[in-house]
């Protein structure tokens, strides 16, 4: 189990975002977070991640827990987050924006370098020496996604990995989900249920700050009466 996250109660204020969010990820694993608009998908992943801290619950990540832990000290345990609004660094070129968040565990291997994400990620390695906020939509998520590398990450956490983008580059984003699920537990959320349920083995689905369903991908693609009523909009 590489996170175990226990009945967590997550507020904005006096308005409370999360009512008793568990869920669980197996090492490996890629899962899906579903939902309706303001289910509560986003501050999930947010309060994995230290962004929205928990009033209560728990996170527990490779065995330890998390919640309360600042976000850049959760980043450093391993955990990688690509946030839905993308926050390229403006002013900063394709190759500053990855190397401002290097960092490498003590005792971990850099699988990911600066060089080898260039080298593998051709759109971004013609464009190294642009300006990240000038990039297309596609190209900065990209960008993103390839910045999070940078920690080395052992679980990679994306908020709308497709949010605004063209189908040919949405089919790009998921060959690239699917290749780094060879090599990192993956939990991302997606408004699209077709696109979740083809790249991810698990899916969560939240109501109103709950999980209110569970299942397998292929139980889910096959159960219509679960997609209508918790997915579909009225």
């Amino acid at each position: 189990m590489i996170l175990d996250v226990r009945n967590i109660q997550t507020f904005y204020g006096e308005s409370q975002a999360l009512q008793g969010v568990t869920l669980q990820l197996e090492a490996g694993e890629t899962v899906c977070l579903l939902g309706r608009n303001g289910s509560g998908k986003s501050t999930t992943l947010k309060s994995i991640v230290g962004l929205t801290p928990p009033r209560s619950g728990e996170v527990i990540f490779d065995g330890k827990p998390v919640q309360g832990f600042a976000p850049h000290r959760i980043a450093r345990a391993g955990v990688g987050y690509v946030p839905e609004d993308r926050r390229i660094f403006p002013g900063l070129t394709v190759r500053d924006n990855l190397e401002v968040a290097a960092y490498q565990r003590k005792g971990t291997a850099a699988h990911w370098t600066v060089d080898a994400i260039l080298k593998k990620y051709e759109m971004l390695g013609e464009r190294e020496g642009q300006d990240g906020a000038t990039l297309s939509g596609g190209q900065q998520q990209m960008l993103a996604v390839a910045r999070s590398l940078m920690i080395q990450p052992r679980l990679l956490l994306l908020d709308e990995p497709n949010e605004g983008l063209a189908p040919v580059i949405v089919q790009q984003i998921g060959e690239l989900i699917d290749e780094l699920s060879h090599t990192t537990t993956i939990l991302f959320t997606d408004q699209s249920v077709r696109f979740a349920l083809k790249h991810a083995r698990r899916a969560y689905i939240l109501e109103k700050g709950q999980v209110v369903h569970q299942a397998s991908s292929d139980e889910l693609r096959a159960d219509q009466a679960a997609q209508d009523k918790f997915l579909s909009v009225a």
